[in-house]
């Protein structure tokens, strides 16, 4: 019998400024309402499936004070203010950010959500956000108000609840009483996550563990030299970090906080980030902490080997990889386990655009076959394949929040021959192997060089140990200021705010990221009554995925669509958009297959003419069942589709109306071919009010053979171009 030991973590920053007491960005409520109370609710329904939730306590504490009423973000705050009373930048705020939600599951579905998005278009400056405002009644922002919300309750609610159902059936024309009802099913599950829980861990279904409790990095915190292991010869941040005593003081909350409000200490740890170091495991064990987990690469390194997958993702040392270890260092020892990335990372990558139940069966497929080959390796040990990634942000891009492949994949396991659930602390006990050492490194690529690796994080680093040096030096300061800066210190350390600097993590939220870090900072220095340093007041951002630049048509194209780059003058006065890498709040081990390198536009006086180019020959990357897809937002609700196969290309008109299945096809009067590129040109009669329109506006989807969108591009705004005007070759001739 192969164990199977699912890890869901469960993580947000701390938000709040201990100063203000306002919570910056709505996330730790949101995801409350959604995926904090459905995943372990969910479990209620498979009374054999045993798996272990991992509980950040900054978010912990952040969920109690929304549920009771004690906690504010402005995004709750204007949700619930009467759309009537609302002042011209309040209503500029939620026309800007209350569509911050996964377009194609959480908007889309939803015809009147979808519509004000329309309603609004795309918005990338001030202007464009005071126009997008002017546009809105005031019913059309009470709607708004209620759907920011309605979207994120949890499945079981809008399937179950008369309403919430009712919320959902009407749609449109909300009123301020209706508000109020959702106000009060909010209030309802935020105070239902953690009972729920609590209950399911009571009746020994699932673990509870914890992580370091503003998720910091705890290796970094003990020295920050420890990154030199893996890069030698890196930049470093100007002051070095080193505060044992911060890690020990991060894990002792964490039991504490755990301790308080599920009647238990927590034995298992998920380290933050999966970052380890021989420093930190005397620390865990002295918390009082049985287990902790990591990645599979770090074993690799530890071991010396490496952990290579055949052509179905299969591990070719499954033996090693899927048991627990011992790990002694220092005279306590610690169990530790280590997730195969290649199975997890499907879950959270691959599976949100299959079928819900064709993505379990081929899950539970490779689980049983890990198993078989494990046991085929030989060993006489039963096999563990840990299975641990992030328990929220996923399930925005699946069918019904996930709980349809959720609920698949646990009805497929209930009982299974070869299979069966156990939690973290269940399956660590079976430790037999010893390791004397751990390899130093996180679970994205065996290092730290997302935290420290850019010289934004360098900066960062360095303003946190000039902060932390301040408060060691202020000992005649009052002594609850002193705590409170100590708290500030505390917060700062989190991982998150490292995540977002540098280029290879980016989201529409970086800005409020850097702020809030800088003023957890200059708070330190506020009540300790020093001057806070000038560049706490400027942003540490001096890269990151921006908006991709834009280069407009200069004039009218008239090119040979042949699928060829033919000749270097038809497409010369195309416009013309960056395409590049934008990765977000998940970061995958194994990057999906890129395939678009270029986006090329332009009219001529009927058509508007696309050119896609690609890392490989088009017409090949058609053949293997890869399609493109324009979608456009100007006009809003039309979706014109690529595809292909041998060795001919199809288009495809899609509107949408709204109905169970969302879009309705239309015939396609355009032209397109793909050869080396892919060339098309779609008329404007078949875009249904463009040519009322001073513009249109796109992204072009990449997706994959079952149909999964694995590109978006431009990733920041859309595409938008004027459309040509008579005079439009006459204002734009050059010599």
């Amino acid at each position: 019998m192969t164990a199977v030991a699912f890890l869901w973590h469960m993580h947000q920053p701390y938000y709040e400024d201990l100063v203000t007491r306002e919570h910056i960005l709505p996330w730790v409520r949101l995801h409350a309402l959604k995926d904090y109370y459905g995943m372990v609710a969910l479990l209620e329904e498979f009374p054999e499936i045993r798996a272990t939730f991992n509980l950040v306590p900054s978010l912990l504490i952040q969920l109690e004070a929304f549920a009771a009423g004690q906690a504010h973000d402005r995004y709750l705050e204007l949700g619930l203010k009467p759309a009537d009373a609302l002042t011209p930048d309040e209503i500029a705020f939620i026309v800007q950010n209350f569509f911050s939600a996964q377009q194609q599951r959480m908007i889309e579905p939803y015809r009147r959500y979808a519509e004000l998005l329309g309603l609004r278009g795309p918005v990338s400056s001030g202007p464009d956000v005071q126009s997008a405002a002017r546009r809105f009644s005031t019913d059309d922002l009470r709607d708004l108000q209620v759907w920011q919300k309605l979207t994120w309750i949890d499945p079981s609610y809008l399937a179950g609840d008369d309403r919430v159902k009712g919320l959902i059936e009407k749609g449109r024309d909300f009123s301020e009483d209706d508000k109020a009802l959702l106000r009060t099913v909010e209030l309802e599950i935020l105070n239902a996550v953690i009972p729920a829980h609590r209950k399911r861990a009571e009746a020994g279904q699932i673990e509870i563990s914890t992580s370091p409790f503003y998720h910091p990095i705890l290796p970094l915190l003990c020295d920050t030299e420890i990154y030199k292991r893996t890069h030698p010869n890196s930049a470093m941040p100007r002051h070095r970090f080193m505060h044992p005593e911060d890690a020990t003081d991060q894990l002792e909350r964490a039991a504490a906080c755990h301790e308080r409000l599920f009647g238990r200490r927590p034995v298992g740890l998920w380290p933050s980030e999966g970052s380890v170091s021989d420093a930190m495991v005397p620390l865990v064990a002295q918390a009082g902490f049985e287990w902790m987990a990591t990645d599979e690469l770090i074993l690799a390194r530890t071991l010396g080997i490496d952990f290579n997958r055949d052509a179905g993702g299969h591990v070719d040392q499954p033996r090693r990889l899927y048991a627990p270890y011992r790990l002694t260092v220092g005279d306590r020892p610690v169990s530790i386990a280590f997730r195969d990335h290649a199975l997890s990372d499907m879950i959270g990558f691959q599976y949100a655009g299959w079928n819900p139940n064709a993505a379990a069966d081929d899950f539970v497929s490779r689980l049983a076959e890990a198993g078989r080959r494990t046991t085929t390796q030989g060993g006489g040990e039963e096999p563990t394949i840990f299975v641990i990634l992030d328990g929220e942000n996923a399930w925005e891009y699946f069918e019904g929040g996930g709980r349809p492949f959720l609920r698949a994949l646990y009805q497929r396991l209930s009982g299974h021959p070869e299979l069966k659930t156990v939690t973290m602390s269940e399956a660590c006990r079976t430790a037999k192997e010893s390791l004397p050492s751990i390899f130093p490194g996180s679970w994205i690529d065996a290092n730290f060089y997302i935290w420290i690796g850019h010289a934004d994080d360098h900066r960062a680093w360095g303003q946190l140990a000039e902060a932390r040096d301040v408060l060691e030096s202020a000992s005649q300061v009052d002594g609850k200021a002193r705590q409170q800066a100590r708290e500030e210190i505390l917060i700062a350390e989190g991982s998150d705010w490292f995540w977002w600097y540098g280029d290879d993590h980016s989201s529409a939220h970086d800005q409020e990221f850097d702020d809030l870090f800088r003023r957890h900072l200059r708070n330190v220095y506020r009540l300790l009554e020093r001057p806070a340093p000038d560049e706490l007041f400027v942003t540490n951002i001096s890269a990151g995925a921006q908006a991709a630049s834009q280069v407009d048509p200069t004039g009218l194209l008239h090119p040979t669509l042949d699928g060829e780059d033919s000749s270097y003058f038809e497409w010369l006065s195309a416009g013309e958009v960056d395409v590049r890498e934008v990765s977000g709040a998940m970061h995958q081990a194994e990057r999906p297959r890129r395939i678009l390198t270029g986006i090329r536009f332009g009219f001529d006086p009927e058509r508007l003419l696309i050119r896609l180019d690609v890392a490989e020959r088009a017409a090949d990357v058609l053949a293997e069942g890869y399609s493109f897809a324009l979608t456009f937002l100007e006009p809003e609700g039309i979706r014109v589709a690529f595809s292909g196969g041998d060795g001919s290309v199809r288009a495809t008109v899609a509107v949408r109306n709204g109905g169970p299945d969302g879009w309705t096809e239309q015939p396609f009067h355009g032209q397109v071919v793909a050869d080396t590129i892919l060339e098309a040109a779609v008329p404007l009669a078949d875009l249904p009010g463009a040519a009322n329109g001073p513009a249109v506006s796109f992204v072009v989807t990449t997706n994959d053979p079952a149909g999964a969108e694995i590109e978006r591009q431009p990733a920041a705004r859309p595409v938008r171009v004027d459309l040509p005007t008579p005079d439009f070759e006459a204002r734009n001739w050059t010599a």
